[in-house]
Parts: C-alpha cells; sequence; structure tokens
C-alpha cells in the first residue's frame, strides 16, 4: 500500500531564529493564542540561555488559516521586531518545489523521484536537468520534465545561465543528486534559493574523484554519506544529515560504491524531507534540524 504525506491544509510552520532573552517564548505563544491559533508541535534549542542563539519551530492549526495569513503576518512584525529575531511563516499545505540537477549516476536522482511518486516527499519537482541524458527516458516515466543542459570544458559559464534561465520563478530550492559539476559563486548568488548537496563521505574525507577507491586504500572500515548546504566554499557548507555503514577489508572498491550508494539515497532523502518540512535552521556554518 503506498503511503502518502497528507497536505497540512490549515497548518502554518513558524521558525524563529535570533538572540535568547526572556519573554520570548510567551511572546510566540501567546500571538498564536489571539490568533486563534492551536499549537500541534513546538520545538526550541537555546545554545547559551544567558546572552546565546535561540531557536523554535512551532507548528500551529488555524481555520481558514489563509485567509488569516496578512494579519497573524503583521502581528509578528509588530511583536517580534523587539526583540530583534528572524522569522519566517509558511503555510504547510503548500509544497515547495523542488528541481533536481543530475549526472550520469541515477541512485539519488531515482530515489527521490520514487519517494516523490509515493507521497513521501511534501514537494513538487517541476524539473529535472542534467548534463548527461542517460537518465531521460527513467525520469520521463515519472512524468516529470526533463532538460539536458551540457557542460563540456573549463568554462560552465554557458550551461549555468542556461540552468538558471530554466530555474527563475520556477523553484524554492535545488537539490543536486550527484551533479558531478563544481557550482559557482555567481551560480549561487543568481538562483537565490538553497542549494542542497550529497557527499560520498564524511566531510572533508575523500572529496574529488574515485572516493571508494581512496577509501580501499586506506583501509577505511566505516564509509559515510553527507548532505549539505550548497556554499561557494567546496563540499564545507552547512551540514544537514550523515550517516555510515561498516565495511570491511574483503570488500573491493565497487563493493563499497554500492553499499555507499545506498546511504547516499537515505541520508539525501532525510535531508530533502527535513528541508521540505521547514526543519533545518541555517545558524552559521552549522545547523539546527528539529
Amino acid at each position: 500500500m503506498t503511503a502518502h504525506i497528507q497536505p497540512n491544509k490549515d497548518h502554518a510552520c513558524l521558525i524563529v531564529h535570533g538572540p535568547d532573552q526572556p519573554g520570548l517564548v510567551a511572546a510566540v505563544t501567546g500571538l498564536i493564542t489571539r490568533n486563534q491559533g492551536n499549537i500541534v508541535t513546538l520545538d526550541q534549542y537555546s545554545d547559551n540561555p544567558a546572552g546565546g542563539a535561540f531557536f523554535q519551530r512551532v507548528v500551529f492549526h488555524r481555520a481558514d488559516l489563509s485567509a488569516a495569513l496578512p494579519e497573524i503576518q503583521a502581528d509578528l512584525d509588530a511583536t517580534l521586531s523587539p526583540y530583534g529575531v528572524e522569522w519566517t511563516l509558511t503555510d504547510q499545505s503548500i509544497p515547495k518545489r523542488m528541481a533536481i540537477l543530475a549526472s550520469t549516476s541515477d541512485h539519488c536522482l531515482l530515489e527521490l523521484l520514487w519517494r516523490h511518486r509515493r507521497g513521501e516527499l511534501p514537494v513538487t519537482i517541476p524539473m529535472v536537468i542534467s548534463n548527461h541524458t542517460n537518465t531521460a527516458e527513467d525520469v520521463r516515466t515519472f512524468g516529470i520534465p526533463f532538460f539536458h543542459v551540457p557542460s563540456a570544458g573549463p568554462d560552465k559559464s554557458e550551461a549555468e545561465a542556461k540552468i538558471l534561465e530554466l530555474l527563475a520563478g520556477n523553484v524554492d530550492f535545488v537539490v543536486l543528486a550527484r551533479y558531478m559539476q563544481i557550482i559557482s559563486e555567481d551560480f549561487l548568488q543568481k538562483v537565490a534559493v538553497p542549494v542542497i548537496n550529497i557527499h560520498h563521505s564524511f566531510l572533508p574525507a575523500f572529496i574529488g574523484a574515485a572516493p571508494y577507491r581512496k577509501a580501499k586504500e586506506r583501509g577505511v572500515k566505516l564509509i559515510g554519506a553527507t548532505s549539505h548546504y550548497v556554499t561557494e566554499d567546496l563540499d564545507e557548507g552547512p551540514i544537514i544529515e550523515q550517516d555510515v555503514a561498516r565495511v570491511d577489508h574483503s570488500m573491493t572498491a565497487s563493493d563499497l560504491q554500492a553499499r555507499g550508494a545506498y546511504v547516499e539515497r537515505a541520508v539525501l532523502s532525510r535531508a530533502v524531507q527535513w528541508h521540505a518540512e521547514d526543519r533545518v535552521i541555517r545558524h552559521g556554518n552549522q545547523t539546527i534540524v528539529f
């Protein structure tokens, strides 16, 4: 039986992030109450109650939410401005639009498409973009538009410009499902939405080409995968999720790669779901995941 994430009709998610201080929690919960909201879940964390940073995620139900959102947002602005915190409020019935960039490896790409078809990811997928064509037919069987944007040679500016043209106004975040191209700082600035990557190791170990061969040569006993937000510093963005699998001396580099692909699929899927559900708060080069 197919499992589906049901749209959270009339549910809002409020994220609050800023300096910790007395009265902040009471201000948030009081605001929700006077706007006829009923709190469903509330998670919060302070890294230091004496002058540290405060993080909070609140999901609440409010009948006729879409009509009430402007009034709630105005109240949030007036109520929370004196505290000097940042906040975002999202309607959970509206799924985020996720574009996927891929290359020849298909395991992460197909995992996301499969989970999406089963209703396990609260997203829509307006497009898949690849610099190769080998996954085109597989993608189209899921009913997802596929675009081929070649990227050859050291100058990637033309390919990036074409990708930006496809993405413009159509996506809320981008996932690199083993997209084997380095994303430029100019691209990140122009795309103006979060970009999530999956890396085939515990960063920064075994970066670059042939990571499983390098891992075999080192005789590793654990292999892992890391999903993180992309920044201008290669493979050093805020980490969302990691996991490991145990390996031993008898396994070949191909065996490691096969087991690693399993970990990569799971880690990337969890990271995508948590981001889509507004569970991840970025704080410098770290993340708080509720």
